[in-house]
């Protein structure tokens, strides 16, 4: 068994990281985030998670979306928390979809929508979010039942459009 290296880790994510590769860059990101090998720092994870997010990172995006939505680090943005939760949850990104689903049940950065917000958590709850469910109930209970059977038509029209 090899022994867990940080520095080591580091030099190697770091090395790929600089080369573009995404996944590595997020994990560098996550690195800076707790302080694993290197001082903890906001403001380095957050060039490297959005160097992830801008490459299509899936969690680097969702990670991005949470860190403009609750302000932390950088200024509250939800217009930009918006635009990269979507782009995650448009890659099936089980907690995005459901990040999303709540700020259209919230209206934050954009307009209320008990749609949009029902549609989102059963497809969060469909990919496997655990309160996904819970979120799709109190979006419900706000809705009539065909406001209800409109959001199941458009959740089951955006899982035949992304297969």
């Amino acid at each position: 068994m090899i022994a867990q290296d940080y520095k080591e880790g580091l030099k190697w994510y770091k090395a790929a990281a600089d080369q573009g590769h995404a996944e590595a860059q997020y994990n560098l990101s996550r690195m800076y985030v707790h302080g694993e090998g290197v001082p903890q720092d906001y403001k380095e994870a957050l060039k490297w998670c959005r160097a992830a997010a801008e490459r299509g990172h899936a969690e680097a995006q969702r990670s991005l979306g949470f860190v403009y939505k609750s302000g932390q680090v950088i200024s509250q943005d939800y217009k930009e928390a918006l635009k990269w939760y979507k782009a995650a949850a448009e890659q099936g990104n089980a907690k995005a979809q459901n990040d999303l689903a709540l700020m259209y049940l919230n209206g934050e950065g954009v307009a209320q929508d008990y749609n949009l917000a029902h549609m989102w958590y059963n497809l969060a709850a469909a990919n496997g979010h655990e309160n996904a469910v819970k979120g799709r109930d109190i979006a419900a209970g706000m809705m009539t039942p065909a406001d209800i059977s409109k959001a199941q038509q458009m959740a089951s029209d955006w899982m035949k459009a992304h297969p």
